[in-house]
């Protein structure tokens, strides 16, 4: 039962790392590009002012995209990142799944499945997202990506665990105050430690002065579609592949009985 959800769960990802590279490549590497070109303005202005010891380190850092084509970054690469991220995540997603179909009522599979993956979109993405959104180049300090990394996901483990506590929190306030007051109660908790969370960690704006909004924005906005297309795909067609599967057993079940 396990191994069949996982290969559903596989599969759903792969497909929605391939609808996801097709909307990176259409609304989000058009923004890298750009960023791209304002970097090497930046770089060469900040050359122009250096003189010849800034030129060395232009030549490394050329020396340096030489490895990695910006064509391979923007298409196999991508291509291979994405659909990695979306089976291994879709497999996690089906594991989450099994344990609790069964364990959260007389709930649908597509149903539970579209739940879950509302839950993911936004432990996973919208809450981290909110305090350290996504950058394009030219934005961030090098020397600081480390401490930004580990802010991120200290972000999505606070994020998920609050979530596992919201739940816990919705389920005995729906023995007193009824299904839908509870699952008030466990939405305000969540949204009140998420906010108490956010608000006491580090504020990080490394943003230059120069850059621009629009392109910010374009690219932010395009980060978040592609995770939104990731997990409503995973969501709705992980769903919809393990009610197939329950109605093609069924139906065995009662051809096999009826011989």
């Amino acid at each position: 039962m396990v191994g069949r959800l996982l290969l559903r769960g596989m599969l759903a990802g792969i497909a929605a790392g391939l609808l996801t590279f097709a909307f990176a490549r259409v609304a989000g590497e058009p923004q890298v590009d750009r960023a791209i070109a304002f970097e090497e303005k930046a770089d060469v202005a900040s050359g122009a002012t250096h003189g010849h010891d800034h030129a060395g380190a232009q030549e490394e850092h050329a020396h340096e995209e030489a490895l990695v084509s910006r064509d391979v970054q923007a298409g196999w690469g991508l291509l291979t990142g994405v659909v990695a991220y979306g089976a291994a995540f879709g497999g996690l997603f089906s594991l989450v799944f099994a344990y609790a179909y069964g364990r959260v009522g007389a709930m649908s599979a597509r149903a539970l499945s579209a739940w879950l993956a509302l839950g993911a979109f936004v432990a996973l993405v919208i809450v981290p997202n909110i305090k350290y959104p996504a950058n394009p180049p030219a934005v961030g300090d090098p020397e600081t990506i480390g401490m930004r990394t580990g802010l991120f996901f200290l972000m999505i483990a606070i994020s998920l665990a609050t979530l596992v506590f919201s739940l816990k929190v919705r389920r005995r306030a729906a023995m007193k105050l009824g299904a839908w007051n509870g699952s008030i109660v466990a939405g305000l908790v969540f949204v009140a430690v998420i906010a108490a969370v956010q608000i006491s960690m580090p504020v990080i704006d490394e943003v230059p002065a120069a850059f621009p909004a629009a392109l910010l924005w374009k690219f932010r906005v395009a980060a978040l579609g592609m995770q939104a297309i990731m997990w409503l795909t995973i969501g709705l067609l992980f769903g919809a592949l393990v009610e197939r599967g329950e109605s093609a057993r069924l139906t065995a079940r009662a051809a096999a009985r009826s011989v």
